[in-house]
């Protein structure tokens, strides 16, 4: 698992090799190898990246600081560990890196990590003054959904202006007490997605790649790497550049073919790198 800055640069640059065309990025503490949401880290991974002269769509995560840990003797209360902030503190990276595009969870809910039981909470109105801060900086939202009803909000929010151009939505599937990694799910959700918008679906763990020829049949896009899934096979751990790899031989496979970066940013109405 990539953990420094250095790591994850390289990690993303190995993945365009591969030919992925968007780089979605998350950073770590480089001492503790824990998630970290510091805008200094983003920042130099970012920068690493520009400076290698790859080309690439950068998206960075803006999925952190939403986590609430329920304290279990009395749910009134948080945890100290809980790591719950303000919206401009949760887009502050952004405004220091001005990727092409970032993440928004546009959901609330129960969620397991490991033995870890959490509170995964994005209110409307934090979700709302989001959007309009991506929209100041000219940055497009993927709209991250893991059930119908997030898919309802996101069209909410089409309405409402709050999403400019080509509105661009990702499936999570797979995820405990999210949508399940299965066809129907896919098919009925995307009957919910606006007809001009762009969708992309993954599965998580073993559903990783069963979920890229599906969404890849039912006409979206498609992710994966290292947040969703380890292994290449049971017992044998994968880089982004070999799950890359492996997606676009799938794609290919299909008679089709991956977009380069160029025809993602003109498909998803993206504006000009800075």
């Amino acid at each position: 698992m990539p953990v420094t800055p250095v790591q994850i640069a390289d990690a993303c640059v190995e993945a365009a090799k591969a030919g992925a065309s968007v780089a979605h990025i998350h950073v770590r503490d480089p001492d503790t190898g824990a998630g970290s949401r510091d805008p200094a880290l983003f920042k130099e991974v970012v920068d690493r990246v520009r400076a290698s002269g790859t080309d690439i769509v950068l998206n960075l995560t803006c999925g952190l600081g939403a986590f609430l840990l329920p304290d279990p003797e009395d749910e009134s209360r948080a945890l100290p560990d809980s790591d719950v902030i303000p919206v401009a503190e949760r887009v502050r990276h952004l405004e220091l890196c001005l990727p092409e595009i970032a993440s928004l969870d546009i959901t609330t809910g129960n969620q397991v990590e490991g033995k870890l039981e959490f509170v995964y909470l994005n209110t409307t109105r934090t979700l709302r003054a989001m959007a309009k801060r991506f929209q100041e900086l000219g940055v497009k939202p993927e709209l991250e959904v893991f059930s119908a009803g997030d898919i309802l909000f996101g069209n909410s929010m089409i309405a409402d202006g709050l999403i400019n151009g080509v509105p661009l939505f990702q499936m999570v599937l797979g995820v405990l007490w999210g949508a399940p990694a299965t066809t129907e799910t896919m098919i009925y959700q995307r009957s919910l997605i606006p007809a001009n918008a762009q969708w992309a679906a993954f599965g998580i763990a073993r559903d990783e790649m069963p979920m890229v020829a599906q969404s890849a049949l039912l006409g979206g896009n498609v992710r994966v790497g290292l947040e969703d899934n380890l292994y290449l096979s049971r017992g044998v751990f994968a880089t982004n550049g070999q799950l890359v790899e492996r997606a676009r031989t799938i794609i290919e496979y299909l008679g089709m073919s991956v977009a380069t970066p160029a025809e993602a940013r003109d498909i998803m109405e993206l504006r000009t790198p800075r």
